[in-house]
């Protein structure tokens, strides 16, 4: 019966014996000081949500595929019209698979590993080029062309400089 009366007592001094780094005091420090900064404050007061529609626009947009002007743009801000498209172009590092994955090592989860695309390949984190479906001159029909300088995707004609 004390065994069972000493237990709390022991897993309460366990506890107490964890260290403490400074990473998790500053940490514990800040979302306090957080926490307080709310309770004085108050969050913003947002109600029309105008940059989640203008979001949600954006992406029902690109998903429409729809009739695209590209250009690409010059050291001086000019632009030079470069194909009849469709969308918005694709960043050459869009992934189609979660770049990362969480490894079970020795049953502890949390390494993150990197994880290959569907063709084996590891993209990169980054990158310059974008894919655009440019219209072929001859055929009208849309074909994925690599670009690697700056480009600009437009809905509509842009004035350019050739």
């Amino acid at each position: 019966m004390k065994l069972l009366y000493a237990l709390p007592v022991v897993i309460a001094l366990a506890a107490c014996d964890r260290v403490t780094n400074s990473t998790q005091i500053e940490s514990r420090a800040q979302e306090q000081q957080s926490m307080q900064a709310v309770q004085s404050v108050g969050m913003p007061g947002i109600d029309k949500f105008a940059e989640k529609r203008m979001a949600k626009t954006i992406l029902e947009l690109r998903d429409k595929m729809i009739p695209t002007f590209t250009y690409t743009q010059d050291m001086n801000g000019h632009f030079h019209y470069l194909c009849n498209s469709v969308g918005y172009g694709l960043p050459y590092a869009t992934q189609y698979t979660n770049p990362q994955h969480v490894t079970d090592s020795n049953g502890h989860y949390g390494i993150i590993l990197p994880q290959a695309d569907p063709n084996g390949l590891y993209s990169p984190a980054s990158a310059d080029g974008t894919w655009v479906m440019c219209l072929n001159p001859a055929t009208k029909e849309p074909t994925a062309v690599y670009i690697e300088p700056r480009v600009v995707v437009s809905p509509f004609a842009l004035p350019t400089t050739n």
